[in-house]
């Protein structure tokens, strides 16, 4: 390819919580493998908080996320996925309706974490789930509520009372690997490391060799995603954890995947 020939590679826009310093480097690192043919961009608008709050959940309103959506938009993005949890707690119908505006403002396809992580959990046939967060009780508790009204129980749970965002991007692997050992005892079918501004992923290979338990992180959820909906194989993707692969052999209607 010469300099003047177009690049054609797929692209994902990524919005991102404004103070959430994890996501953006794991997520380019995880699409790494793909070379010039897959890349993702970021779009931030302000969250700070977690919490139930209203300033909290007022972070959460569409007209910032609609305003960062368009301004993605303009980099001629492949799919627009919101890069964050929120539906874990206020609903997956929260993030479907979000997607639709989404999609209606910018005529681009769009997806969410949360999404993301009901398509696995459909295909996995998952009922029970280990959770792992930096949240407070008050927003851990309404999440495992969200998953039960899914059907799928939540075992154990590991939580940190941190309500900054920032921070939580500050808390070590050892610590949260510690968590994950620690709900890992309740053998679950699978444990979910439930925030995109945790230091879960590049560990995730390790744990689940040592637990026996697929770890399912939430930057690495959402990533794997995007590569299926753009229609790239997530397999190509080595030494994040078994999610890749499971996000691979999910079905996708109507979709083939890239050949290797």
């Amino acid at each position: 390819m010469t300099v003047f020939e177009r690049q054609t590679g797929k692209r994902v826009g990524m919005l991102t919580p404004s103070s959430n310093t994890v996501l953006e480097p794991y997520t380019s690192a995880m699409f790494a493998p793909f070379g010039d043919a897959a890349s993702a961009h970021f779009g931030r608008f302000r969250v700070v908080e977690i919490s139930m709050s209203d300033a909290s959940q007022g972070q959460f309103t569409d007209a910032p996320i609609l305003e960062a959506a368009r301004s993605l938009a303009e980099a001629k993005v492949d799919l627009i996925a919101w890069n964050g949890t929120s539906a874990s707690w206020l609903g997956l119908e929260k993030d479907r309706a979000l997607c639709a505006m989404i999609e209606a403002e910018t005529g681009i396809k769009a997806t969410s974490t949360s999404l993301a992580y009901d398509h696995l959990f459909r295909g996995m046939g998952l009922k029970s789930l280990g959770l792992v967060t930096p949240y407070l009780t008050e927003v851990q508790d309404l999440i495992v509520a969200q998953y039960a009204s899914q059907g799928i129980a939540v075992s154990a749970d590991a939580r940190l009372e941190e309500k900054v965002n920032h921070a939580f991007g500050t808390y070590s692997a050892d610590q949260i690997a510690g968590m994950i050992r620690e709900v890992a005892k309740s053998k679950p079918q699978a444990i979910s490391i439930l925030c995109t501004n945790f230091r879960g992923a590049p560990q995730a290979a390790a744990l689940e060799a040592e637990t026996g338990i697929p770890i399912l992180d939430s930057v690495s959820v959402t990533a794997a995603h995007c590569m299926r909906e753009m229609g790239l194989d997530p397999a190509r993707v080595n030494n994040w954890g078994s999610v890749f692969q499971l996000f691979s052999d999910l079905h996708y209607p109507s979709q083939q995947r890239e050949k290797q």
